[in-house]
Formats: C-alpha cells, sequence, structure tokens
C-alpha cells in the first residue's frame, strides 16, 4: 500500500511539475482582482471557493493539453525533450484522464456560480484547444494565449456580477496584453528551433530586436487600460499606486533583457511577472477595501 500511495504521490507531482502549476501565480490574482472589483468588496466564501476550483481547472486542463497536442514537437527540441511525456515520465493515457477531470472541475464550478458561467465554459474551452495548435500556422499564437488567460478576471467578474461589463472586458485586456507581452520574450528561447522546425511565432517573424519591441508595446497598451480602468471605475490611491509598481517592474523586465541577453530570461519571465500579478491584486484589495 504504502509503494503504491508513493507512486500515486510521485505521478501527481511529476504531472503537477509537467503543467507549471507555479505559474497559476500569473493569472490567479487577476481572478481575486476581478472579483473584488465586480463584488466591490470581499466575495462570499462560495464564490471565492468555486472561482479558484474554476480556474484550477480551467488552467490544468489548458496546460496539460498543450503538453500531450506538443508531445512530438517537444521530443524534437532540446530544450523540451526532457519535459514529463516525452522523457516517458508520464503517458499519454494518463494526461488524458487529468484533462477529462480537470475539464469536468472547471464546468462543474462554472455550474456552481451561475447560468452565465456555464454558458461561458465552452468558449474559454474552445481557445485553450486554439492555443495548443496556433504555432502550427500563425505568429499570433501570444495572443491567443492572453485571450486565455484574459478570461481568468472576466470568468471571475462574471461570477460575481452575473452579466459581463465594460470594467471586466478592459481588465482582461490588460491580462491580454501583458500575458501576449511576456510570452513574445519567453519565446525567444526557442526561436531557432521554431524557425527549423517550421513553426511560428512573433520572433519567427520580427526576429530578435523586433520581438523585444513588441513585448513593449504590448505592455504599454496594458499600463494604458490600467489607466482607463483606473478612470472608468473612479478607483483610488492604492490601485494608482498598484499601476506605478507594475510599470517599474515592467521597465526592469524589459531593462533585464534589453540587449536579447536570455541568461536573465527566468527573472524577467517568471519573477517579475509574478510580483506584477500579486502586486495588482493586493493594491486593488487594499483599494475596495479602505472605501
Amino acid at each position: 500500500m504504502t509503494t503504491m500511495n508513493t507512486t500515486i504521490f510521485t505521478r501527481v507531482g511529476i504531472f503537477l511539475e509537467m503543467i507549471k502549476f507555479a505559474h497559476t501565480i500569473f493569472a490567479l490574482p487577476f481572478a481575486f482582482t476581478g472579483a473584488l472589483l465586480a463584488a466591490g468588496g470581499v466575495p462570499t466564501l462560495h464564490q471565492t471557493l468555486w472561482i479558484v476550483l474554476a480556474m484550477v481547472g480551467a488552467r490544468t486542463a489548458a496546460m496539460a493539453m498543450n503538453r500531450l497536442i506538443d508531445a512530438e514537437i517537444d521530443a524534437r527540441n532540446p530544450r523540451t525533450a526532457v519535459r514529463a511525456i516525452p522523457a516517458g515520465l508520464i503517458s499519454k493515457g494518463l494526461t488524458f484522464i487529468f484533462i477529462v477531470a480537470s475539464t469536468a472541475l472547471m464546468l462543474f464550478s462554472a455550474y456552481m456560480l451561475n447560468p452565465l458561467c456555464l454558458k461561458l465554459a465552452p468558449v474559454a474551452l474552445f481557445f485553450l484547444l486554439l492555443y495548443s495548435y496556433c504555432k502550427r500556422f500563425t505568429s499570433l499564437a501570444h495572443v491567443v494565449l492572453g485571450i486565455c488567460l484574459a478570461a481568468a478576471p472576466i470568468g471571475a467578474w462574471v461570477a460575481i456580477r452575473g452579466s459581463i461589463d465594460a470594467p471586466a472586458l478592459i481588465l482582461g485586456g490588460v491580462v491580454l496584453f501583458w500575458v501576449a507581452g511576456f510570452d513574445i520574450l519567453y519565446a525567444l528561447q526557442d526561436l531557432d528551433f521554431d524557425r527549423a522546425a517550421g513553426l511560428h511565432s512573433i520572433p519567427v517573424r520580427l526576429g530578435v530586436n523586433g520581438s523585444l519591441w513588441a513585448a513593449r508595446l504590448f505592455h504599454i497598451i496594458m499600463i494604458g487600460l490600467l489607466f482607463t480602468l483606473f478612470f472608468l471605475m473612479h478607483l483610488g490611491t492604492p490601485f494608482l499606486i498598484g499601476i506605478l509598481a507594475a510599470i517599474a517592474m515592467l521597465f526592469y523586465e524589459h531593462w533585464l533583457l534589453r540587449d536579447g541577453d536570455l541568461t536573465k530570461l527566468d527573472a524577467a519571465f517568471f519573477n517579475m511577472n509574478g510580483y506584477i500579478s500579486v502586486a495588482i491584486v493586493l493594491f486593488t484589495a487594499a483599494d475596495v477595501l479602505t472605501r
């Protein structure tokens, strides 16, 4: 029994590493941001619980689908050949079971929130599936990924309000351009492989320097949308401080990669963007809770 339990926990651990569960830090805080703004305070425990479970289910299904669909490509790429499926650490069949379970969790969580959440869930699943195929035919995969993660704050807003309103779409736009921008930077490390394999990305189309400028433009748009949300919802000083903190961290992120030096990619990609998402939700909470 002990050996069996160890095997199960080991496989779950491998799966969580495969889907980069720690990267949930990017989208989940923005889901909380959407919920806080929609509620004008703290959502109920019921709403919070099912928002979190819907987020976990959606992201887990999306990443597992991506790893399953890209398994053959990952096996040929030296950087990704060590991932669980191409390395033989986890089977495609077991990955498919995880996808089905995660999708069921997402749909049930949407059902527990409100009818509109459940109606919109298939739309989110469509984009999650579409993203995994995008690199085969379009350079805009980064934008599609941004759309996928933009569903987090929009979905949380719908979970609270039962409607799609302008502030939710603007916050979704913030996430879209933020994610698309840093995903362009992340894709730089696969530039040579993607070119050789005939895959599409903004780095393949624009090269290193063009990609750096594209990411900068996307992040400028992100900041513009944050200011739009600030004025539209008549938010206060704490939210404004959060915007300024995001600007400072984005500047540092781009400064680290200013010459296309990918040795600093981990600090620029994971650390800075994790800090940005956490900063936005904390200053949003401070804003709505001190009114």
